[in-house]
């Protein structure tokens, strides 16, 4: 990326972050005078995996569409509330203030067991966007750190969302290294852009954040990755939660909400860069940070199906929240409810999403000016592009070589093994990888393209 650009984005992507978030002042969907429904959407605008049920929904007015499409003399009003995490989301949704919302997989189960708990039951009724194998959250740690892997952040103080998904990684991601989470780190909760202020003033060591925070640190050059959530091997998604007596009393309002969802997916999935270029402007997220993501390649894909590997993933995630003591029990199996999702697709297209499964990553560059992006065979042949077309290019993705998740080439840990030049999101799988490779090495970006080349 041209150095003036990578200046400007930082600093408005910056700027537009830190700035608090305030909700409309939800209400909830009445027929006022017998001929008008208001239908009250909770989002998160900048948590880009939901951007189907949210940002990217909301830009191309498909859920209106359908609205008024239905038929039934109602005039249909959408209030679409913006807000930084699913936690007020779920408050007004069991105070019966929002009809749908959308969230992460750890906030989804609070908004089940808080919905169960007060007698205003919610239900997930389809699926935003997901990673196999939990590459959605990531910690990072300042780019000057000398912390290295995982049991460095002994002792260190790390700052995350508590409830968060990428709350749930830390803890799982702490255990598998040996260390107590409790015990052996200091947790700060904090919302997101207090965490990656706190990482810039050095007041927390590390940050463990969902998207798009990681990224957008990372190609801003105030973080470098330190731990990548796809090494759990566990999946991590978003979803679209409704309130029971909604979906009961309006069930044609949720099929049109997921028709548009689907749609709104259809879309981002043959238009990716518009798509990332419509979300960064609604948000103010760097375009190339929410490609990272929501790309063709991209670490989420989206899908509204959901999933079997993603019910069982909810499955697993209710101990950690139950160790927290932010759930007690919650029954998954009553929670999800794919009625409507699959009513809304058709049968037979719904069973056809639920067989599909991610393509591998190989690697994408994003020229300048471009409206489309050139796919590589291998980081090696991507690399020999950049180097040729270094004032050309706006940004270049590469999939690390064991977990697949999708990072900046720029930001890479990049391994020289004989011929082959390998990517790795952080230096602990690139260690991992020398470990069994005898003769290779790290070597920096530059002296990546100088090989290439």
């Amino acid at each position: 990326m041209k150095p003036e650009r990578s200046a400007v984005l930082a600093t408005t992507a910056l700027a537009t972050l830190l700035l608090p978030l305030t909700a409309c002042g939800g209400t909830a969907s009445a027929d006022g005078d017998g001929s008008t429904v208001t239908v009250t959407v909770g989002y998160q605008s900048r948590t880009i995996n939901t951007v189907t049920a949210g940002t990217l929904l909301r830009s191309l007015g498909y859920f209106e569409k359908h609205l008024n499409a239905l038929g039934d003399g109602v005039t249909y009003k959408v209030d679409w509330q913006d807000y930084a995490t699913g936690a007020p989301i779920t408050a007004q949704m069991t105070a019966g203030k929002i009809d749908i919302g959308s969230m992460g997989d750890f906030p989804l189960l609070i908004n089940a067991a808080r919905g169960e708990r007060l007698g205003e039951p919610t239900h997930l009724v389809s699926v935003t966007g997901y990673n196999l194998r939990g590459g959605l959250n990531t910690i990072v740690t300042a780019p000057d750190s000398s912390l290295s892997s995982l049991k460095d952040l002994k002792g260190k103080k790390v700052s995350t969302s508590v409830g968060s998904a990428a709350d749930g990684t830390l803890v799982r991601a702490l255990q598998r290294a040996g260390l107590d989470p409790d015990k052996d780190v200091e947790k700060l909760n904090q919302q997101p852009a207090v965490g990656a202020s706190a990482l810039s003033s050095g007041s927390a060591d590390a940050l463990s954040q969902f998207v798009a925070w990681p990224g957008l640190l990372a190609q801003q050059g105030k973080a470098k990755a330190l731990y990548d959530g796809a090494q759990l091997n566990l999946p991590t998604f978003h979803g679209v939660a409704a309130r029971e007596d909604f979906a009961k009393k309006r069930p044609a309002v949720l099929d049109a909400f997921l028709k548009a969802q689907a749609q709104a997916t259809d879309y981002l999935n043959a238009h990716p860069v518009d798509a990332a270029e419509t979300v960064a402007e609604a948000t103010g997220l760097p375009a190339e940070t929410v490609y990272l993501y929501n790309g063709a390649q991209g670490i989420a894909t989206f899908d509204p199906a959901i999933k079997p590997q993603l019910v069982a993933a909810l499955k697993e995630d209710v101990s950690v929240l139950k160790d927290a003591k932010l759930t007690g029990d919650v029954d998954v199996d009553a929670f999800v409810d794919d009625r409507y999702v699959r009513k809304a697709l058709g049968p037979a297209q719904y069973a056809e999403r639920l067989s599909t499964t991610p393509p591998e990553p190989a690697g994408e560059v994003w020229p300048e000016g471009a409206r489309k992006t050139v796919s590589f065979t291998s980081p090696s042949a991507l690399l020999r592009h950049v180097a040729t077309h270094r004032d050309a290019v706006r940004a270049a993705y590469v999939p690390d070589t064991t977990t697949g998740t999708l990072w900046f080439a720029d930001r890479s840990v990049w391994v020289a093994d004989g011929d082959e030049l390998l990517p790795f999101v952080t230096p602990a799988t690139a260690e991992a990888y020398l470990a069994g490779h005898r003769g290779a090495r790290v070597v920096t970006y530059a002296e990546a393209l100088e090989r290439a080349s």
